[in-house]
């Protein structure tokens, strides 16, 4: 699969559409206005099944795939706070800007850790966890939103009680959906990860290759929005059961802005060429496949600078 239709709600999707789609790679995925996953229509998918055997051999003893995969995601944290403090660092309060300051060098110690110690898989975890808390204790810092309505207090999820966790996690559904197609497009099995643990219903591999991206291609784009006005406290409905939802009309400048965030190209560190954001997860995927096949000695991530 070379990419994803995102669909909502009761819209129809036309058969010409779908006959479309399936030939030029690209699944449609269907998802309820409250963004839960509903079903996928796609064409045929690629599947190797010498490859996918590596795959689950080496799923059985991950640690090296799975400290790559964390020194990819705490490098690329570190990194949006890096941006943060240098281009808006006159915009925030001095404590606050010490606390950004504080933040970036506990999870360089982490990332040091981590790509020095021989650590295992359960204490990589331990390290992504502590990074994240430390990465998500100083995020409201760097909303600039005049709505008092928006702000971070911490992740929640299933359902998301605040307009910040909703458009992250809605953000989040998008990335995990391209993250999936872009291992199945090499024949990879989605639902076999190496950092998240195996669970009937859950694509394991995409979201271990959304891990590494989602610092720059969601929560960037999240922050933009709310910054930028885009995106305001208007836009998010609460519900009987707490849950706060973006309205359809928000759903849309949301979709239109993460097309535009993935056409946007940078520099791939390890290949040394210019790709846009969009095509990261498909290279990212035949990295890991060439990793598994032996070509290369480790999975590289893919690190913004």
């Amino acid at each position: 699969m070379l990419g994803s239709v995102v669909v909502f709600g009761a819209i129809l999707v036309s058969p010409p559409l779908i006959q479309a789609c399936a030939r030029a790679g690209i699944s449609i995925v269907l998802l309820d206005r409250a963004g839960r996953f509903q079903a996928r229509i796609e064409g045929p998918v690629s599947g190797n099944v010498l490859l996918r055997r590596e795959q689950y051999r080496v799923s059985e003893a991950p640690d090296e795939i799975i400290r790559s995969l964390v020194s990819g995601k705490i490098a690329n944290q570190r990194s949006v706070l890096q941006r943060a403090l240098r281009d808006h660092g006159g915009e925030i309060a001095a404590d606050r800007r010490e606390a950004i300051g504080s933040a970036i060098v506990r999870l360089g110690m982490i990332l040091q850790r981590v790509g020095l110690s021989a650590d295992g898989a359960e204490l990589l975890r331990g390290a992504e966890g502590e990074a994240g808390h430390i990465y998500f204790g100083v995020f409201n810092d760097l909303i600039r939103a005049p709505d008092s309505g928006i702000t971070f207090k911490g992740r929640s999820r299933r359902p998301p009680l605040d307009p910040v966790n909703a458009l992250l996690s809605f953000l989040y559904t998008l990335l995990t959906h391209d993250c999936r197609s872009a291992a199945e497009s090499v024949g990879l099995d989605p639902a076999v990860g190496f950092l998240h643990r195996d669970r009937p219903g859950r694509p394991s591999l995409a979201l271990d290759l959304m891990e590494e991206l989602r610092p720059v291609l969601a929560d960037r784009l999240a922050l933009a929005l709310f910054n930028r006005r885009q995106i305001g406290i208007k836009d998010f409905a609460r519900h009987d059961n707490g849950a706060v939802l973006l309205s359809n009309e928000a759903r849309k400048t949301v979709l239109t802005a993460w097309q535009e965030r993935k056409r946007a190209e940078r520099r791939h560190p390890f290949l040394d060429e210019v790709a846009p954001l969009g095509l990261v997860p498909y290279l990212q995927a035949q990295l890991l496949s060439r990793h598994l096949r032996g070509d290369l000695d480790a999975y590289p991530p893919w690190v913004w600078k």
